[in-house]
């Protein structure tokens, strides 16, 4: 059998057939990034299933099943593209989450003590960006797509994983997007750029985010860009109670995915189960109490 071997030039040629099948950039960046995890686990070694399966395994130790799960994704998809396919591995399987654990989802008063630290440090563009992705359910790597152009007519195409969909921008966020344009001077593109000209990604809003919540006080676990998505689809449902309309909205293909983001929190779940009240009272207490 011909040796396998895994090369920085097979990750970056990896990531061109990627773009090539229209994946999103956000997409393309995060298989590289664990391919490349894995190219340097195996350092430089003949490839062997074993080491798949090994790697797997220690990825579990230290990350969430779902998070492994994306690594897997990525192997599998990089062994089919090269014709491996006697390598790829099996997923974990996760059991449907009926809650969001307390300690990850962000409410709304932490969000808007992020934004109000913003403000008081004088950072009115992560004033903005905050507010602009929750106000509207873009993912992070959409935030290019608010643009000076899409500001003047109150709504801006997306396109997504092969889809386009139209996120309306309301008046009142309009009016302020605005106020944050005109001082200055932008008046085309994306709205939301680094000191070099570039858009903001993931990364920079990550960090930023990270210092905001040191100094404001909210747990460094609930401090995900990803998280103000999860807010506005919450806050939408708990609204609207249209599932349907929510996973349109959020460029959702499956409703089921949407249904993650509406997930309650466990202690509102703990609250439901206290009214069903399905403990009967033990009589022969009351009756030592009076006796």
């Amino acid at each position: 059998m011909e040796k396998r071997f895994i090369t920085e030039e097979d990750v970056e040629r990896y990531g061109q057939y990627l773009a090539e099948c229209e994946k999103s950039r956000a997409t393309i960046q995060k298989y590289q990034y664990y391919l490349t995890l894995f190219q340097r686990y195996v350092a430089g070694r003949e490839l062997k299933k074993k080491q798949v399966v090994q790697w797997k395994e220690d990825m579990k130790r230290c990350l969430a099943a779902v998070t492994v799960n994306g690594a897997i994704s990525a192997l599998n998809g990089f062994f089919r593209y090269k014709g491996w396919d006697n390598y790829t591995t099996k997923f974990y399987k996760i059991g449907r989450q009926i809650f969001c654990p307390e300690q990850k989802e962000l409410e709304k008063w932490e969000y808007e003590r992020l934004v109000n630290g913003a403000r008081s440090q004088g950072d009115e563009r992560m004033v903005m960006v905050m507010q602009t992705i929750a106000a509207t359910g873009i993912r992070v790597s959409e935030l290019p797509y608010i643009t000076a152009e899409a500001v003047r007519v109150g709504a801006s195409a997306i396109a997504c994983k092969g889809r386009i969909r139209t996120i309306i921008l309301t008046a009142k966020l309009c009016r302020a997007l605005q106020q944050y344009m005109e001082p200055r001077g932008i008046v085309s593109g994306p709205i939301f750029i680094t000191r070099s000209g570039r858009p903001m990604d993931r990364s920079n809003i990550w960090r930023a985010m990270k210092r905001l919540g040191e100094s404001c006080g909210v747990a460094g676990t609930k401090i995900f860009p990803h998280n103000l998505r999860h807010l506005f689809a919450r806050t939408y449902y708990n609204q609207e109670k249209d599932l349907s309309k929510l996973a349109d909205i959020l460029g959702h293909s499956s409703i089921n995915t949407t249904r993650i983001y509406t997930m309650e929190s466990g202690k509102q779940h703990a609250r439901q189960l206290e009214k069903l009240d399905l403990l009967v009272k033990d009589n022969r207490m009351c009756l030592l109490l009076y006796s």
